[in-house]
């Protein structure tokens, strides 16, 4: 009796701490404020915030906007397994990447989409749109079909997303926009060590199976991070600098960007040992038609270099890096 209070408990808490909480895949931007030399570092001080919901009310968009943001906060209620709308995603909420309805800094927010979209991006190999990259999250995240981009869900997500980074100009990357990229380690990142950090920091929300816990909606109050209902090897948090950057800067319940309650070595150990477990397959033919555009820690070959996939998963990422700087410079 004592152990299931205490997980009432638990649970209600959570849906409370939760109310905006929801990786993704890598979401709607996958542009990053990066300090391993890979993207470019913003250079700026003051720190990005997301407009005020407030004004709203001064807009037509008013009822569109409420609405994509309930879509990506609460994205099962909608159209996860028993989905008033559809039934066509696996459980997980868009916020379960992009926290606080992708508003918070420095974690996978959308702050830089409205800005950088229509854009070139070499996973595809093709300009994208707002609707195209949610449509990849859909599929890859959420391990399922995505609205129609026509629809009233469709439109209502692409006008939020949009909403988010409105203020930014076309050129601009100010602190704590999209995801802050933490350093490579001097090794490779080591599932078991990561299991440690698994037990002692994870598994009381997320389970000692990674299944997560249900909120009896049909979506979860606390994610699965593998299995059948988890994101699939092709979305954004498969690579491990993602999942990663992630966990350290919003991970576990009450980290922040400013106070983390990992270390660099533990978010990079644990994010190991989280994508070393199972998970959906994707069909990946159709990405990266330019190999050499594949990040250093894209997980599956073929590679434009000769380091072998395994390293290419969990490094050392520094050599590899290192390696194609050497090849861009001029001979």
């Amino acid at each position: 009796m004592k152990k299931q209070v205490m997980q009432a408990l638990v649970v209600s808490a959570a849906m409370l701490t939760l109310a905006f909480f929801c990786q993704s895949c890598g979401g709607p931007d996958s542009t990053s404020t990066n300090n391993t030399g890979e993207e470019a570092a913003t250079g700026h001080t003051a720190v990005w915030a997301a407009p005020d919901t407030n004004t709203w009310a001064q807009t037509e968009q008013a009822v569109q906007l409420r609405y994509g943001r309930d879509l990506v906060a609460n994205t099962a209620a909608y159209l996860g397994p028993e989905g008033s709308i559809a039934r066509t995603t696996n459980g997980l909420n868009c916020q379960n990447c992009h926290l606080d309805a992708g508003t918070r800094p420095f974690t996978n927010n959308y702050a830089l989409v409205a800005s950088t979209y229509p854009r070139f991006r070499a996973r595809s190999g093709t300009e994208e749109t707002v609707h195209k990259r949610i449509a990849d999250c859909f599929q890859r995240s959420l391990n399922g079909q995505a609205p129609d981009s026509l629809s009233v869900e469709g439109k209502a997500i692409a006008a939020y997303v949009l909403w988010v980074g409105s203020g930014i100009q076309k050129g601009e990357t100010p602190a704590g926009a999209g995801l802050e990229v933490i350093d490579f380690l001097d090794r490779a990142a080591d599932p078991q060590a990561g299991a440690k950090v698994y037990v002692e920091k994870c598994q009381s929300c997320h389970q000692p199976n990674g299944q997560g816990l249900t909120n009896g909606k049909g979506g979860y109050a606390f994610p699965p991070l593998w299995g059948p209902n988890s994101y699939n090897h092709a979305a954004g948090l498969y690579r491990l600098s993602r999942f990663a950057s992630y966990v350290k800067q919003g991970m576990p319940l009450g980290a922040t960007h400013e106070k983390p309650l990992l270390t660099d070595e533990e978010a990079w150990d644990v994010a190991a040992y989280v994508n070393s477990q199972e998970r959906p397959k994707y069909d990946l033919r159709a990405d990266w038609p330019d190999i050499s555009g594949k990040p250093v820690d894209h997980p599956f070959g073929p590679y434009s270099d000769s380091f072998p996939e395994l390293q290419h998963k969990y490094g050392p990422f520094k050599p590899i890096k290192a390696a194609r700087d050497q090849q861009k410079q001029p001979s």
